[in-house]
């Protein structure tokens, strides 16, 4: 990282947790106490689950800034206006944040889970860290949430764990899990019925387990069978445990 002057502030990257409160960390609890602006991303009408996650935990005097997606699923992440778009919808995000620490404040830009793990704070980190000083806090998991509140032993031993977006094409996608001990697929939403096929097709499906909104208020959890081929919600994905061996 290259030296910046000291009046400037500093980037704290928040990993908030799945979703229940009490997974915060103590670090990131610690931080949003005293920081000068939060920053959430959030989606169009909805306020926004990173910020939800951390009610009750702010400074009180700390600006609240409001990173509202140009869309969501809407658009494929195969269509040329979906890099387009995002890339400059991150670019404004990041100007936003960086005129905020050029001027001297504590900024913490919050992420559901874990920053690195498919968070969208990763690509303003990307923009903003070579130019101001800056902190990665990490979060647990929502995957690790969800395999605990499934009461789910998800690997052991030298059980190789996959984990997968659902929105890859379903021939990938199964050829991936033929060659995984374990698996989490994320990104499920209106891609369950295409990862329903590929478990079969992988020999799985009777070891899959949903969890929808794991560690939330409203969690649902059940084996795959069970359910239809409706749509998930985005907060959803599917755990396949390992541990066929001998324990």
């Amino acid at each position: 990282m290259s030296a910046v002057p000291s009046q400037r502030g500093a980037l704290r990257v928040v990993g908030v947790g799945p979703g229940d409160p009490e997974l915060m960390t103590l670090k990131a609890a610690r931080i949003l106490a005293v920081a000068d602006v939060v920053a959430f991303f959030a989606k169009q009408g909805r306020p926004g689950n990173a910020r939800r996650i951390v009610e009750g935990a702010l400074n009180p005097a700390a600006e609240q800034l409001r990173l509202e997606y140009p869309f969501t699923t809407e658009v494929a992440l195969d269509d040329p206006r979906y890099l387009a778009e995002m890339g400059d919808f991150y670019e404004d995000c990041a100007a936003l944040l960086s005129e905020r620490l050029a001027r001297g404040c504590e900024v913490a830009l919050l992420s559901e889970g874990d920053p690195f793990f498919y968070g969208s704070s990763m690509y303003l980190f990307d923009r903003l860290a070579r130019d101001y000083a800056n902190e990665v806090v990490p979060g647990v998991t929502g995957m690790s949430g969800c395999w605990a509140q499934a009461k789910l032993p998800i690997c052991h031993g030298d059980d190789v764990l996959c984990i997968l977006p659902g929105t890859l094409e379903e021939a990938a996608l199964t050829e991936r899990l033929q060659g995984a001990d374990a698996a989490v697929i994320m990104k499920v939403g209106r891609n369950l019925p295409k990862i329903r096929r590929a478990l079969e097709a992988a020999g799985l499906l009777a070891r899959a387990v949903f969890v929808e909104r794991g560690t939330m208020g409203d969690e649902r959890i059940a084996p795959l069978t069970q359910l239809g081929d409706e749509a998930a919600s985005y907060f959803s994905l599917v755990l396949v445990p390992g541990r066929q061996r001998a324990r």
